[in-house]
């Protein structure tokens, strides 16, 4: 069976981490089939929102340990590419032009955390645990946190959260930053469908064009800034979302986005 359970319907492609009895745990074997998979979901126009999960319990527990361990007593820990592939991962989903999801099921520790954190929404269910497992192992964030938890929570309470390395209620999670909301355990998968086949239905290239804005406007002066959604809002009024916006308008009715 493959590591991830891949499906489009709908408009909606869902990833399914799907190694339960090691927790969904990231290999090299799991990471190329998530990599080649977000290559194809980019180019795919029957795709317009994503949505990764886990399978069982929990959603993904990081790194598989065991492999990093056999890959340590062969001396090639360093070398054997899950880094190299983790990274791609993860610049892959954050900067996908198309809505993402993480519906996390489950415990989400080291980059399985980070993997949700790449996503543009979170949702979790209140079981949900969240944890960095780095500085408990001697190690750094390796797969985007240091990166992507100071953006969503701040300096301090990321220092807190990798130093300690204890970890948070999927409440606790929610007041920090790091979760869009907590859904109820038995309504979790149907509400974040319903999220997802609002996105799916949503103008998709006007989407991707503003998940590049905001990854720019950190680092950019207000004129720059101005300058580049110049040139967005103008590649989106090409677009046939744009007509169909217009026209809707105009008839008063709701539009019928197709995504180009």
């Amino acid at each position: 069976m493959s590591s991830v359970a891949i499906t489009i319907s709908n408009g909606i492609c869902e990833l399914k981490l799907s190694r339960p009895e090691q927790r969904n745990a990231l290999n090299v074997d799991m990471l190329d089939v998530l990599n080649d998979a977000l290559e194809g979901v980019e180019g795919d126009s029957r795709v317009r929102c994503l949505v990764v999960t886990g399978e069982g319990r929990g959603f993904c527990a990081g790194a598989d340990v065991t492999e990093w361990a056999q890959m340590e007593a062969e001396g090639r820990l360093e070398t054997y590419g899950w880094t190299e592939r983790a990274h791609a991962l993860m610049i892959k989903l954050a900067n996908l032009p198309k809505p993402t999801i993480a519906a996390i099921n489950g415990a989400a520790v080291g980059a399985g955390l980070d993997l949700a954190l790449c996503c543009d929404f979170r949702y979790a269910t209140p079981a949900a645990k969240f944890l960095p497992g780095y500085t408990s192992m001697a190690y750094t964030p390796d797969a985007g946190g240091s990166w992507l938890l100071p953006r969503l929570m701040g300096v301090d309470a990321t220092k807190a959260f990798l130093f300690f390395d204890k970890p948070w209620t999927a409440e606790k999670a929610h007041r920090a930053g790091l979760l869009t909301d907590v859904l109820e355990t038995e309504r979790f998968a149907a509400a974040v469908s319903e999220v997802a086949q609002t996105l799916a239905a949503g103008p998709t290239f006007a989407y991707g064009k503003t998940k590049a804005l905001l990854e720019k406007s950190s680092h950019l002066s207000l004129s720059e800034q101005l300058n580049l959604e110049s040139q967005a809002a103008l590649a989106c009024g090409r677009t046939e979302d744009a007509r169909e916006a217009l026209q809707a308008s105009i008839e008063k009715r709701q539009p019928n986005f197709v995504g180009r």
